[in-house]
């Protein structure tokens, strides 16, 4: 239990520095940046089970820049890393 929670912990440091990463390369077009910090989010929210924040940020590592802007923005992946982030923090301190 205190490796899954420590395994949490890293996860809930490690996303929110990725997710600024994302919106600061959309803001400057910086294309590469941005596939790197989904590729990331991608890698991590997999190994945690979090499918559907996985599949989202996939979906912004192929797509690029592009269809992040296409699809409104990062608002949607923002909202469901809030939530996978309450289930953790949930399971973590259950």
């Amino acid at each position: 239990a205190e490796f899954v929670g420590e395994l949490i912990d890293t996860f809930l440091e490690e996303a929110p520095p990725m997710l600024a990463e994302l919106r600061e390369s959309l803001a400057a077009n910086r294309a590469e940046a941005f596939r790197r910090a989904a590729h990331s989010l991608k890698s991590n929210a997999s190994t945690f089970g979090a499918s559907t924040l996985a599949a989202m940020a996939r979906e912004l590592e192929l797509g690029g820049i592009d269809a992040a802007r296409a699809s409104g923005g990062l608002g949607p992946l923002a909202e469901h890393y809030a939530r996978v982030a309450g289930e953790l923090k949930a399971l973590r301190d259950g």
